[in-house]
């Protein structure tokens, strides 16, 4: 298994993520969405989209691209998988649990789901 990536990279890769969110509700929205209460939540769901289908198929998003680094599973098992991956974001999504790690650098969501981030590269 590859090595683990910091937290610094894993940041990163989210930030790529939700710049990408961000300017996609915009472009389906319109920039007139700028003012609404809704687009905060139409990027989340589109973060969201982003996030699970890519980590559940490939083991990465585009921002995990981008930075080197990919999903595995502890087990060692190909693929992340849907259920896995909907977990998983959902609880990176909430952010706190993305916070709270532990020796190995792996959040709790990373915990929860069996998975860990390491570099592809």
């Amino acid at each position: 298994m590859g090595a683990t990536v910091g937290f610094g990279r894993r940041l990163g890769g989210v930030a790529i993520d939700w710049i990408i969110a961000y300017a996609l509700a915009l472009f389906f929205s319109g920039l007139d969405a700028l003012g609404s209460s809704t687009l905060g939540w139409t990027v989340w769901l589109i973060w969201f989209a982003l996030t699970a289908l890519p980590t559940a198929i490939f083991g990465m998003t585009p921002g995990m691209v981008a930075l080197g680094m990919r999903v595995a599973r502890v087990d060692m098992a190909p693929l992340v998988g849907l259920p896995r991956a909907l977990l998983r974001t959902l609880l990176l999504g909430i952010v706190v649990p993305a916070i709270i790690r532990d020796d190995d650098g792996r959040g709790w969501h990373d915990r929860a789901t069996r998975t860990i981030v390491i570099r592809s590269r």
